[in-house]
């Protein structure tokens, strides 16, 4: 069966004034059900609420777009009311609640890539609701909420019935929400866009990577993320990840050319990507990235907390390791070809700026 990894965009699922949830369908894009991967976005409105839920996944959120206030609880644990903007990636454990909730002006988009290994649905996130018309208040009986609760019957009602939105609403303007606490983001929010730098080539491109030294819940979710931003016509080295790992990558903004090569040398995608698709490459396989002239940024979960890589061109590709004669004879060529070949790209860069 062929292999098919062209770059998909999300749907639509639920939404209404409040804003929407989308999701990428593992029907549309297999490798998200062959590598238990789930991918989803939600955009919230002014005055945007989505109502508090748990998921059956490990997640990490990327906030592509706007400001706002996240609410998070960890289990046993207090609230954290924490502010969130453009940037900021957030580590999303197994039994975590949240909610979401936009007082701007500017629509608040946040991205959620995260493992189904151990979810319901392979390849899909499932959402549980504390709250609202799919809430789980609303499957059990008057008599169990109230006493469990010690609430009576009346009171149980308004509780259950009041609220008729599902998954987002939008609130009163008047209604005050909780102001988000200072200390709240420390050990739990890192900003890709003002974080040190991991990589950093002139004119080349960037990397900050998400991993356990700097965001320690990291390693209760299970896999690293990574931010990339390459300059216009620069090129990514091509690489893979040499600990088995997926990459699954969203791309953030501007544009390019992705071309992914797999087993037997064969070329398994060449496209042209753009603002908001995804894209999965399959373990081992080599890709790379070129840049059009507005330059290209991605979004990227690698499925291991401490992801290691492997680039192919550059001072440290395994070709320089190699030695001159096995490279001869590799490529069946004469020694000037050879040493051609090992004298070029002899920096650490693993971007590349166009040739001048």
């Amino acid at each position: 069966m062929e292999l098919d990894l062209s770059p998909r965009f999300p749907k639509k699922v639920y939404g209404g004034d409040g804003g929407s949830y989308f999701a990428w369908c593992p029907e549309e894009l297999p490798m998200l059900r062959d590598g238990n991967i789930g991918a989803a976005k939600l955009a919230l409105e002014k005055y945007g609420l989505a109502l508090p839920r748990y998921s059956d996944s490990p997640k990490v959120a990327y906030v592509l777009q706007g400001a706002g206030t996240a609410g998070i609880v960890l289990p046993e644990k207090e609230e954290k009311v924490i502010a969130i903007k453009k940037g900021d990636s957030i580590a999303l454990p197994f039994g975590v609640v949240t909610w979401w909730f936009n007082n701007e002006d500017t629509e608040l988009v946040v991205l959620f890539l995260g493992e189904t290994h151990k979810g319901h649905k392979a390849g899909q996130f499932t959402d549980f609701y504390l709250t609202g018309s799919n809430g789980i208040f609303t499957g059990f009986s008057t008599e169990f909420v109230g006493r469990a609760w010690d609430l009576d019957e009346t009171t149980v009602k308004k509780l259950v019935g009041s609220q008729t939105g599902n998954g987002i609403v939008k609130v009163d303007a008047s209604l005050t929400m909780p102001a988000p606490k200072k200390g709240d983001r420390e050990g739990f929010v890192l900003n890709c866009l003002e974080a040190p730098l991991d990589v950093d080539i002139k004119d080349g491109g960037r990397v900050v990577v998400l991993d356990t030294k700097n965001l320690p819940l990291v390693g209760e979710v299970g896999f690293g993320a990574d931010l990339v931003r390459i300059d216009g016509h620069s090129m990514c080295s091509p690489g893979f990840s040499c600990d088995s790992a997926l990459q699954v990558t969203y791309i953030v903004g501007g544009s390019g050319r992705v071309q992914i090569v797999g087993a037997d040398g064969k070329r398994v995608l060449e496209t042209h990507v753009k603002a908001g698709a995804l894209f999965i490459v399959p373990r081992f396989f080599v890709v790379s990235k070129i840049a059009d002239s507005d330059g290209l940024s991605w979004f990227s979960i690698v499925t291991t907390p401490d992801p290691i890589f492997t680039h192919l061109a550059g001072r440290t590709s395994v070709w320089k390791a190699l030695s001159p004669e096995v490279l001869q004879a590799a490529f069946n060529v004469d020694p000037e070809v050879e040493k051609a070949f090992r004298s070029k790209r002899t920096s650490d860069a693993i971007f590349f700026p166009p040739s001048n």
